[in-house]
């Protein structure tokens, strides 16, 4: 085996040793090897599993880039890359020479895309941003949410809330399932840690309690330096035995009925999310809660108040007494 090898390396040099023996040759090769081969905008190529060197060279020039198809060749058998060409997709930027080509070919730097799960929102959300996205394999398209959570090893869960929202950068042919893992996988560790960390004495009595509180804190405000405020309300109303009476609870049990507007009628209507009806916390996450929201949803603030309302502007006016909020309302909410 080392002899073949050693020969195969010595028929190469010797080979390129021929080429060079006139120099006109070798002013070619090293005029080929300075010449940029990109020019303008970027150019993305791909080389296939099982692809031969050259398989991969014709795929450079059918994409009208002046690759010197020999030059190629000898300069991979001098650097000693000839068979070491890594799948993958790959973006040749401008001003890329065949040394610049070959070695990023070696390298396996393969092109980056990237895909973002903002916060609060919803399983559905998520999964139609990856079923929209080409670049992914599809392995989860209509399943069901236990063959969802089957293939994460995650068999009984509800999966609503159960991924970080975050930025999540994959390779083309990544699957759908392997970036849902990631995700499932950071939200489990920021929670734990978070839960680790609690403050004490909070009516919450495990970590997914508390990540329910906080796709509620989510959906209630934008504003960070409201979470907190917002997370004291709902905590000191479960301690005092008050229902929550948070409207995006309510929207989230409506499903596809709800049309843009909550109707007397849908708070009183009985459903496992409404906390106009239910006391404490609804079954499940409502949506996806940042680190900020969970954070806020474990360490409330301890003020007094009981009571918010939009000011129609983002931010909310915080109550201490029902009085007061009633005339919040009125300040905020009410149409001349």
């Amino acid at each position: 085996m080392k002899l073949t090898k050693l020969r195969n390396r010595f028929l190469g040099v010797s080979a390129v040793a021929l080429l060079f023996a006139g120099g006109w040759e070798w002013q070619n090769y090293q005029c080929a090897l300075k010449m940029p081969v990109v020019l303008g905008e970027p150019v993305i190529v791909e080389i296939h599993k099982g692809d031969s060197f050259q398989q991969i060279t014709k795929t450079l020039t059918t994409l009208n880039l002046p690759i010197q198809p020999l030059w190629f060749k000898v300069l991979a058998i001098e650097k000693q890359a000839f068979n070491k060409l890594k799948a993958g997709e790959y973006e040749l930027k401008s001003g890329m020479t065949m040394p610049d080509i070959l070695a990023l070919f070696s390298s396996g730097k393969t092109k980056r895309y990237a895909i973002t799960f903002p916060e609060g929102w919803t399983l559905k959300q998520v999964l139609q941003s990856l079923s929209d996205n080409p670049k992914l394999d599809h392995q989860i398209k209509n399943a069901d949410t236990s063959e969802l959570m089957a293939k994460l090893g995650a068999s009984g869960q509800h999966p609503e809330g159960l991924f970080f929202p975050d930025t999540y950068f994959f390779e083309k042919h990544t699957s759908d399932i392997a970036l849902l893992t990631s995700a499932y996988r950071k939200l489990q560790s920021t929670l734990e840690e978070a839960w680790q960390h609690r403050a004490e004495g909070l009516p919450i009595k495990s970590a997914y309690e508390a990540l329910i509180l906080a796709s509620i804190v989510e959906k209630e405000t934008g504003k960070a330096e409201e979470r907190p405020q917002i997370a004291g309300v709902f905590i000191r109303r479960l301690q005092q035995g008050m229902l929550l009476q948070t409207d995006p609870t309510v929207i989230y049990g409506m499903g596809e009925s709800y049309q843009g507007n909550i109707r007397h009628q849908d708070l009183i209507t009985s459903t496992p999310y409404n906390t106009y009806v239910i006391k404490g916390l609804p079954p499940t996450p409502i949506a996806m809660p940042g680190k900020a929201a969970i954070n806020a949803a474990l360490h409330p603030d301890n003020s007094d108040k009981l009571y918010f309302v939009a000011k129609g502007d983002g931010s909310h006016q915080f109550s201490t007494t029902l009085e007061e909020h009633n005339q919040a309302v009125n300040t905020y909410q009410k149409k001349p």
